[in-house]
């Protein structure tokens, strides 16, 4: 089922999840560990992260050497494993950055033969590598190219001309949005418009980037509004476990974390520090709710335990399910 359709059927704000895949060379276990705990919530999909090939360089005996790996490879069938095993929606991510229009309509293709009906369209973080492009090949800039793309599929146009008379995708594609901009938009506008863009290629719902004030996502939305988006746009939260999150998030995630949450972690002893976390999101949560947002999405990685926690201190695993 669409994440729309999902959305529109509900009786109340929905909660869904977002979980990495594990590094290369590892196993599934830990992943599958963090989807039966999850799966008790009964979310309506979970999405996964994708990952392109990035430099990363190697002590050897012959000296520093330089590599190019995707480290967390496995989308696709971590997203089949989903579908499959535990009757939740997947909703894989599909990046611009480090594939081709070729390899990005190979890999819709496939997920049309799993029966997965969403998607995630983002540019993907710049590792860096930029991927040669073949001769012959071409490649998406920006994640509203890749909308465009999707959405062209969608319509029964396809790059291979063999596919020209294959049947239309129908996939539901959903984009990212940034309360507080993304980091290579000049203001907050400038960013509101460009996924504007992204819902007029089309895009039919928007999910935020994490915060920690719920004021910032209010004025988001209402900003949106204004320019003419009424898709649904749901909140993203991560909920804070340590002390260096309080370095990590802001530079990884160009966000900014209040300084009555960051003096009570800088002041509480490590052991403390999940639960202020969780009891800010507590915060969060319960007012988002009540503003009746049309749902809630967690990114939590593979730890399961602090999103658990959360629910058991909300009773969500009753109220909403």
């Amino acid at each position: 089922m669409k994440v729309t359709e999902h959305l529109s059927k509900a009786k109340q704000s929905l909660i869904s999840f977002e979980l990495i895949p594990p590094k290369r060379g590892g196993d599934i276990k830990s992943l599958l560990s963090v989807l039966d705990d999850i799966a008790q919530f009964h979310p309506p999909f979970i999405d996964i992260t994708s990952h392109s090939a990035e430099i990363y360089y190697e002590e050897t005996a012959k000296g520093i050497v330089k590599k190019i790996k995707r480290k967390r490879p496995g989308t696709l069938g971590i997203c089949a494993l989903i579908q499959n095993k535990y009757n939740v929606d997947a909703v894989p991510h599909i990046l611009t950055q480090g594939f081709t229009r070729e390899e990005t309509e190979d890999f819709l293709i496939e997920l049309r033969y799993l029966g997965i009906d969403n998607v995630l369209a983002i540019r993907g973080d710049d590792n860096g590598y930029q991927k040669p492009i073949p001769v012959g090949k071409s490649a998406n800039k920006y994640a509203v190219d890749l909308v465009s793309q999707i959405s062209s599929m969608n319509n029964g146009k396809y790059l291979e001309e063999s596919l020209l008379d294959a049947k239309p995708s129908d996939f539901c594609v959903g984009v990212g949005g940034y309360p507080e901009k993304h980091y290579e938009s000049p203001n907050l506008m400038t960013d509101i418009r460009f996924a504007k863009a992204k819902i007029d290629a089309g895009a039919e719902y928007i999910v935020t980037q994490m915060f920690f004030e719920n004021k910032v996502f209010f004025d988001y939305v209402d900003s949106c509004r204004k320019e003419g988006i009424n898709v649904p746009i749901i909140p993203g939260l991560k909920i804070l476990t340590n002390k260096s999150h309080l370095i990590n998030i802001p530079k990884n995630f160009y966000i900014n974390i209040p300084s009555d949450l960051v003096d009570e972690v800088y002041a509480a002893k490590a052991e403390h520090i999940m639960d202020i976390g969780v009891e800010w999101a507590a915060k969060q949560v319960e007012q988002l709710l009540n503003s009746g947002v049309p749902g809630i999405h967690f990114y939590i990685m593979q730890n399961s335990g602090p999103v658990k926690k959360l629910m058991e201190r909300l009773k969500l695993y009753k109220k909403i399910f």
